[in-house]
């Protein structure tokens, strides 16, 4: 959701982890019982449900980003597909002001 702004259940259906529908849907509804998300219906689509992150959602930032560091010093060699490019060089030169911009712009995209 943060990094991806991925939104719907199908958004996530459709990731590359390929989680299966029931363990998505039990994830979904244990995140937003411990309120690290919300569910709301679409503005243009009553039906389809929007998962947003909650603000102790968006705390998690500085976790999510220092797996990040350690997944490309730990883990490029067995998976070089890793992101490479300016975002890792903005992560490992200022990883606060790089979760800063980060839930920033997510909260600026979620507001829309």
């Amino acid at each position: 959701m943060l990094i991806e702004a991925k939104q719907t259940f199908k958004d996530f259906l459709e990731s590359d982890e390929a989680i299966a529908t029931n363990i998505l849907s039990a994830r979904l509804k244990m995140l937003e019982e411990f309120k690290i998300i919300t569910k709301s219906k679409l503005p243009n689509n009553k039906k389809t449900n929007i998962y947003r992150l909650t603000e102790k959602g968006l705390a998690l930032a500085p976790v999510i980003i220092e797996l990040g560091v350690w997944s490309d010093a730990n883990m490029r060699d067995i998976h070089p597909k890793i992101i490479e490019g300016e975002h890792i060089d903005a992560l490992k030169n200022n990883k606060e002001e790089f979760v800063r911009n980060l839930q920033e712009n997510y909260k600026e995209k979620s507001s829309r």
